[in-house]
């Protein structure tokens, strides 16, 4: 439970620096920077401290960073335009427990207790009282298109939670059991490399296509701390606490506790940025965090 509470706030500290990163950088590059120091961060310590490539649990790792980064990210991506930000993070989120519930029980037959899952819809009605818009958000632009895409970001991100779960499973027969933080940036390091390779297609395939991007040069000078905050923070702790987590407790467990990193958000922009915190965004957030107390103690 502590590592999913630590990949919590990380997470936040993540998002808080991406949202300053875009000011700097366009989206392809930016997530193809960070993406790139992250991998060389981990891996550093994966080939000098741990086991690099190597292990029973690479290629389903491997195959969870693809589909997490991959189809979980990418989707993002393009639910925002049709959805707005909030919309698309309240439904990405709130998608994502469910369906990952569903395939850990077909897949490892992991069932969470009634207790379980109902503290975990309390957690996620609070994220959505939260977060969602007001009236003075951004209206919704193809609502179709948007719930597809939020769907398919929704699987991406559950199903790359269990596929990771899987790998540990796979690891602990083969007498390799993962344990501690550790052995979390080893997982992360792996599941990076899967994340790399569909970043960099992607890359590569719009460069192809559209040629270099039409946008306002990147500033560097402006914006490099930034990006160095949002590797660090989101894909390599973020990630290294999220794979510890994810080695000794179930996805209907860690992801619901995840799920509130946009409410952490709230008060770090208050900070950061003099945001108004709205009585909404306090009740919403004294829900959810009702509903981690009942998670943690739940059986």
């Amino acid at each position: 439970m502590f590592p999913a509470l630590l990949t919590t706030v990380v997470f936040a500290c993540s998002a808080l620096a991406g949202r300053h990163l875009s000011r700097f950088f366009n989206g392809t590059e930016a997530n193809f920077c960070r993406l790139c120091l992250a991998a060389s961060i981990l891996g550093a310590y994966s080939h000098c401290f741990g086991f690099g490539v190597h292990g029973a649990a690479f290629p389903l790792l491997f195959l969870s960073g693809c589909v997490g980064f991959g189809l979980g990210d990418l989707a993002l991506l393009q639910t925002y335009p049709h959805l707005g930000a909030r919309r698309s993070m309240v439904m990405v989120q709130c998608l994502a427990v469910p369906l990952a519930t569903v395939i850990e029980w077909l897949w490892l037959s992991h069932a969470p207790t009634l207790a379980q899952l109902g503290f975990a819809v309390i957690i996620l009605a609070g994220v959505g009282v939260a977060m969602l818009p007001g009236k003075r958000d951004e209206p919704t632009h193809g609502l179709r298109a948007g719930i597809f895409f939020g769907f398919l970001a929704a699987l991406g991100q559950g199903g790359g939670a269990v596929i990771s779960r899987k790998a540990y499973a796979v690891a602990a027969q083969a007498g390799q059991t993962f344990h501690g933080a550790g052995d979390g940036i080893n997982a992360a390091y792996q599941r990076m490399l899967g994340g790399l390779a569909v970043t960099i297609l992607l890359w590569l395939y719009l460069q192809a296509r559209h040629g270099p991007e039409a946008h306002a040069p990147n500033n560097w000078r402006a914006g490099w701390p930034w990006l160095v905050g949002n590797a660090l923070a989101g894909p390599s702790l973020g990630v290294s606490f999220y794979q510890w987590a994810l080695m000794t407790t179930p996805t209907n467990i860690v992801l619901p506790i995840v799920a509130t990193t946009p409410l952490l958000v709230i008060p770090l922009t208050r900070l950061v940025d003099g945001e108004r915190i709205t009585k909404r965004g306090v009740a919403g957030g004294l829900i959810a965090v009702a509903g981690v107390i009942g998670l943690t103690l739940a059986k």
